[in-house]
This record gives structure tokens, C-alpha cells and sequence, in this order.
């Protein structure tokens, strides 16, 4: 029976307290899921787990989205520790990585979202900037700016204005992975989208979706899921 797409969403490992408990939990900002449902997919949130398992995890999706969070470990691109870099998440690293590639070997539609982009453009063998002044408003606080779409792009035929996007990150792409193009840029010439031309649906955003009320680039991947 036909019903909406099954779309997974990454989630991470944080101490968080509610009620009388205070516990290790499987998280994720709520913006996700009601981004994805607004969009008309049914969302499943995906905990951490064996790297092994991602294959088998995607199999059973009809489109993966990589959520945003810290940094990326240096390591992964070959490149030394900066001192502005954030703390290492390496287990959070690993997992989603072998989710990417699982989604990129399956052909299963793919939307990174800040560092879902990031590791997109890393598991490519691209690099990062690891620091980049500008893009945040303050700590804890998504600013805007606008970007503007490269002619011809994905992005360009979802979102085929310039358009204010909600922001938050200090780090960005710096040489593209194997196969990928930018896609949309802001005003100062930092790549803001990615995407791997080709049979697929693949496409990374620098900015937040989920903080916002423009379901285009969601929609998308629903669209391209079903």
C-alpha cells in the first residue's frame, strides 16, 4: 500500500534531563522531523550504531537526511587540528559516514544539512575550512543571510531565487569531494549547497531548513523518496 516516504534522520548521543531522570538519550531537534512531515514524509529518527549496520539501516528507507552538528574531525580529511575547531565526535562521525556511503552506493536519496553537507563533501575526499568568520550570529543564535543559486544546479530548479536562509556554522567547504558541485553561494563566496550531478538525488545545504519555514528543499528529497 502506497503511503508517504519513509525518511530516516540522523540523531546523536547526549546526556539530557527530563522530568525526575537525567540520562543518555538519542536526540534530535524537533525542527527535523516536522520539517520532514511538512514536507510530506513520514520521518524515522536513526540512533547511532555499528558502522556494519548502515547498509542494512538505509536499505529499509526511502531517503536519508544527515542532521547538523559539531564538527567534523580533522583526521577524516587529512588535515591538522586548527585550535578554533570544536570537540572530536568521532563515534558520530564514523556512523554517519558509513550511512553516506551506504545512501551513495544504493542510490537512496540524500540530503545533508550543515554538517550533513560537510561530511557529504568528506566522504568524498573533499576538505573543510575549519574556521570561518561570519556565519554565526552568536553563540546559540541562528542569523541570516541570503544565497544565491548556481543556474542549472538542483538547488537552482527547487529554489531558483536568491534567497535569506537561517545560519549557524564556522566551518565550511573548502576543496569540493570527487564528483560533487557547488550549487548555491552566499554573498561572500562560501559554497552554501553541494550536490552530485547524475541519475541521483544528492544535495548538500550549508544553512538550516529545519529553523526556517521554506519546506522547498525538503520537499525535494520527499519528492525524489516517492
Amino acid at each position: 500500500m502506497a503511503g508517504r516516504p519513509l525518511i530516516g534522520v540522523s540523531t546523536y548521543l547526549e546526556t539530557a534531563r527530563w522530568g525526575v531522570w537525567e540520562l543518555e538519550a538519542a536526540l534530535l531537534p524537533a525542527g527535523y522531523p516536522r520539517l520532514v512531515q511538512s514536507a510530506g514524509g513520514l520521518p524515522a529518527m536513526l540512533p547511532p550504531d555499528e558502522p556494519t549496520r548502515a547498509a542494512e539501516t538505509v536499505a529499509r528507507l526511502d531517503g536519508l537526511v544527515i542532521a547538523g552538528g559539531p564538527d567534523v574531525d580533522p583526521s577524516r580529511y587529512g588535515a591538522a587540528r586548527d585550535p578554533r575547531c570544536g570537540p572530536e565526535a568521532r563515534a558520530r562521525d564514523t556512523w554517519e559516514l558509513a550511512l553516506i556511503e551506504a545512501a551513495l552506493a544504493s542510490g537512496t536519496p540524500l540530503l545533508g544539512i550543515c554538517r550533513g553537507m560537510q561530511l557529504l563533501n568528506v566522504a568524498l575526499g573533499g576538505t573543510l575550512v575549519q574556521h570561518l568568520d561570519g556565519h554565526v550570529e552568536a553563540v546559540a543564535v541562528f542569523g541570516r543571510h541570503t544565497v544565491k543559486p548556481v543556474p542549472g544546479s538542483l538547488y537552482a530548479a527547487l529554489i531558483p531565487e536568491e534567497t535569506s536562509v537561517p545560519t549557524y556554522h564556522h566551518q565550511a567547504v573548502d576543496r569540493l569531494g570527487t564528483g560533487l558541485a557547488p550549487s548555491a553561494h552566499a554573498a561572500d563566496g562560501t559554497i552554501e549547497a553541494i550536490e552530485l550531478p547524475g541519475p541521483g538525488w544528492v544535495l548538500g545545504v550549508q544553512w538550516h531548513p529545519e529553523m526556517g519555514e521554506d519546506a522547498r528543499v525538503m520537499s525535494g528529497l520527499v519528492r525524489a523518496a516517492s
